[in-house]
């Protein structure tokens, strides 16, 4: 008996099928391939006889209802000065509006002080989670750097959907031969290249999650510098050479 059975309604051939092998066939490189898993095949049979959009929603508000979604802890800004990482990495992602011009900030300190600031990577068409992901992505190769030297590295972000794409989501992706019930992955190209970076920092380096616009001085940093990118129009991803004079930062324009 199968342990699962698998409704393919858009893909290569729409149909019921018992294993994952056979259900990945039909919707691998399928663009916009509808597809998801039932436990039983009076599930499956009721699912694939309704149209797609109806039977996911059925079943993302069934989970909904079963156990809430959770994403990862925020952490107040006293936990980040309590943190004991010696290399402290904010990121932060900007677009205005969403889509439209985008751009990535990030924020380095060294023993509890500001060492450095970075900013650019505009796209005059791209999204915040774009723009958050490519932040991620900065902070991910300074933190490997920074391993080098022989210090402890912690990153700080504040987009929970960045954070769950590479530390959650993509473990799983990755094992479904990156393909999702539902749909395509957005930004997938983006997400295999951060992911297959922090792969093999994931026990030495965490990414943890704070809000935004809370006092945690390294997000409000990594703000201002995601809005200079896009105020600047840079495309590289640069230092920020000016004196690091917090006050007039900080009193730069806010995403």
């Amino acid at each position: 008996m199968a342990s699962k059975y698998y409704v393919v309604w858009s893909g290569k051939t729409p149909g019921i099928y018992r294993d994952w092998e056979s259900c990945k066939a039909q919707v691998s490189g399928v663009k916009n391939a509808k597809y998801k898993s039932y436990k039983t095949l009076a599930e499956a049979e009721a699912a694939f006889a309704d149209n797609p959009a109806a039977a996911l929603k059925k079943a993302r508000a069934a989970q909904q209802k079963k156990a809430p979604r959770r994403g990862p802890k925020t952490h107040t800004a006293a936990e980040v000065a309590r943190h004991p990482a010696h290399t402290k990495i904010f990121t932060d992602g900007g677009c205005e509006p969403n889509p439209g011009k985008a751009a990535s900030g990030v924020a380095v300190y060294r023993d509890g002080a500001v060492a450095e600031l970075w900013f650019g990577l505009f796209n005059p068409q791209g999204t915040n989670n774009t723009a958050e992901l490519n932040a991620l992505h900065q902070a991910l190769l300074m933190a490997r750097r920074e391993l080098r030297t022989g210090v402890s590295v912690a990153i700080f972000c504040d987009s929970q959907y960045a954070i769950q794409c590479i530390t959650q989501w993509a473990f799983n992706w990755e094992r479904k031969g990156w393909i999702k019930p539902g749909g395509p992955i957005q930004n997938l190209e983006l997400i295999q290249e951060i992911f297959a970076l922090y792969k093999p920092l994931r026990a030495r380096v965490p990414v943890l999650h704070v809000n935004g616009h809370v006092g945690v001085e390294g997000n409000e940093l990594a703000d201002r510098m995601s809005i200079h990118g896009i105020d600047s129009r840079e495309t590289a991803f640069k230092p920020f050479t000016k004196p690091l004079d917090l006050k007039k930062i900080l009193a730069m324009r806010a995403g």
